[in-house]
């Protein structure tokens, strides 16, 4: 299944998302949005998760504390950062489609993948922990009316728009998928 929800309802989502602007994030997320082909974030988010699932189970679990030098994170440190940052930007995502007017904080990563003892969590949690995320993802995203794609607002003192949060999600995982097989494995 290519969409989680009807052909025609995906077609006519797909037609009206299109790809973010210049001025829908700063140009430093531009280097996660240029990671997603087309212009169908839908069809990027789900086959992400139709393909990306199995990628990481052929990673082993003695594999997936693996540092490739000293002061890196492990595989788990990473892929435990993948997916509280798709909850960030999925929550930012909300927060902008829903009008809400305050501004977000920023998001450390370091602060986070220190708190989160990710591994002592076995690698097949992180890997069900991404499929989990990503199902409430596509679901948010599958839902929003066509006017909440173009809403605006801030987080960690940038503008953002919901479209642009859509294509940061899948490429930031697009990011981390070619770092682990440019570094890790």
């Amino acid at each position: 299944m290519e969409y989680p929800c009807h052909p025609s309802q995906a077609a006519t989502i797909t037609s009206m998302i299109g790809r973010p602007e210049p001025n829908e994030a700063v140009p430093y997320y531009f280097g996660y949005i240029n990671r997603v082909a087309g212009d169908d974030i839908l069809h990027a988010l789900q086959s992400q998760l139709d393909q990306t699932p199995a990628f990481l189970r052929s990673i082993s679990e003695e594999k997936s504390l693996y540092r490739y030098a000293p002061e890196k994170w492990s595989i788990r440190q990473m892929w435990g950062h993948v997916n509280d940052t798709e909850r960030v930007f999925l929550m930012r995502a909300l927060w902008l489609a829903r009008k809400f007017e305050t501004a977000l904080p920023s998001f450390d990563q370091d602060i986070a993948v220190g708190a989160a003892g990710s591994d002592d969590v076995p690698w097949a949690r992180h890997v069900e922990e991404f499929h989990e995320i990503r199902l409430a993802t596509i679901s948010f995203f599958r839902n929003l009316p066509e006017e909440a794609w173009a809403r605006t607002g801030t987080a960690s003192g940038n503008p953002f728009t919901v479209r642009a949060c859509a294509f940061i999600v899948a490429g930031h995982v697009a990011h981390h998928q070619a770092v682990l097989r440019e570094k890790y494995l």
